[in-house]
C-alpha cells in the first residue's frame, strides 16, 4: 500500500503539471483555433526565469515563481501582437509555421544566454512528511496542491468575472463577440498572458524534481497536445481530465510495466481512446 501510495502521489504530481499546460494551451486554441506549438517554450522560457530571480538574484522561491510568471506573460502577449495577430486572417498553417518559428527562436535563446548545460531549481521544500505510514515529499505534495488550486482560481475566473466570460464568448463564436462590443484584441493578449502565467508557473512548480535545459518543452508540449486532443479540443475540462489521465498512466505505468516505456504510454492510450472516443472525452469546448 505504501508504495501504491506513492504512485498515486507520482501521478497526482505529474498530472497537475501536465494539466496546467495543457490548460494554457486549449484556451490558447480556443481563441486561435490553432495549435500553438510554442506554448513548450513559454514552458521553457519560464524555467529558465525563475532560475534566473532565485538562483542569481536571491529572491526565495515563491516570488521567484511569481517574477517568471510575469515575465512569461509578457512574452506570451509579444508573441501574440508581433506574430499571431499579423496572422489572423491567415490560413492556419501560417500560425503552425510561425509558432514553430517562435519555439526555435525562444530555445535558440535560450541556449545563448545560459548554455546548453543542464540546471536544477533550488527549492526550500526538502522536507518528508509522513502519511499514513508512508512517506510523502513535501516539494510534491506542493505541486499538487499549488496545481489544483490554480485550476480552482482558473475555474472561477472564466465563471464568476466579466473577463472571464468575454474569453469564453470569444471561443464560443468570435464574430459574435465583436458584434456586442468585446474587443477581440485585448481578449487574445489576456488569453494568452493566462496561458503565459499557466505554463511558467507549472515550470516553477517541477523544475526543482526535474531538469532545466533549452528543449526540456518538447516533451512536455507533446503530451499536452495528447491531452487536448484526448480531453477534446478547447475543452477545460477535458485539459484537466486528460492531464490527470495521463499523469496516472505513466506513474501506474512506470512502476508496474517498465520506466522504459513511460513516455510512450501517453501515445498509446490517446489511440485507445480515440478508437473507441474520436471527438475526445469532451465535446462541448470552453462552454
Amino acid at each position: 500500500m505504501d508504495l501504491f501510495f506513492q504512485q498515486v502521489l507520482n501521478g497526482l504530481t505529474l498530472g497537475g503539471i501536465y494539466s496546467l499546460v495543457a490548460l494554457g494551451l486549449t484556451l490558447v486554441y480556443g481563441i486561435l483555433h490553432v495549435p500553438n506549438f510554442a506554448h513548450g517554450a513559454f514552458y521553457m522560457a519560464g524555467a529558465y526565469a525563475a532560475f534566473w530571480l532565485i538562483t542569481a538574484q536571491g529572491f526565495n522561491y515563491w516570488v521567484g515563481m511569481a517574477g517568471a510568471a510575469v515575465a512569461v506573460a509578457l512574452i506570451a502577449v509579444l508573441a501574440e501582437r508581433l506574430v499571431f495577430h499579423p496572422l489572423r486572417d491567415a490560413p492556419g498553417l501560417h500560425h503552425m509555421i510561425a509558432a514553430i518559428g517562435l519555439l526555435l527562436f525562444l530555445e535558440a535563446g535560450a541556449q545563448a544566454v545560459w548554455g546548453a548545460d543542464f540546471h536544477r531549481l533550488p527549492t526550500p521544500y526538502t522536507g518528508i512528511v509522513e502519511i499514513g505510514g508512508a512517506t510523502a515529499p513535501v516539494q510534491r505534495l506542493m505541486i499538487v496542491g499549488a496545481a489544483f488550486a490554480l485550476m480552482v482560481a482558473l475555474h472561477l475566473f472564466l465563471k464568476k468575472t466579466v473577463m472571464g466570460s468575454t474569453i469564453i464568448a470569444m471561443a464560443q463564436n468570435r464574430q459574435g463577440a465583436a458584434l456586442v462590443g468585446i474587443d477581440p484584441n485585448r481578449v487574445a493578449m489576456l488569453t494568452f498572458a493566462i496561458s503565459g502565467v499557466l505554463a511558467a508557473v507549472a515550470a516553477t512548480l517541477y523544475a526543482p524534481i526535474n531538469l532545466i535545459y533549452p528543449a526540456m518543452g518538447h516533451l512536455v508540449i507533446t503530451k499536452a497536445f495528447v491531452i487536448i486532443i484526448l480531453g477534446g479540443m478547447g475543452s477545460v475540462p477535458g485539459a484537466i481530465v486528460g492531464g490527470l489521465i495521463i499523469g496516472f498512466a505513466e506513474s501506474f505505468g512506470a512502476f508496474y510495466i517498465s520506466p522504459d516505456y513511460k513516455d510512450i504510454i501517453a501515445f498509446a492510450l490517446l489511440v485507445v481512446i480515440l478508437s473507441f472516443r474520436p471527438e475526445g472525452l469532451f465535446t462541448k469546448g470552453v462552454r
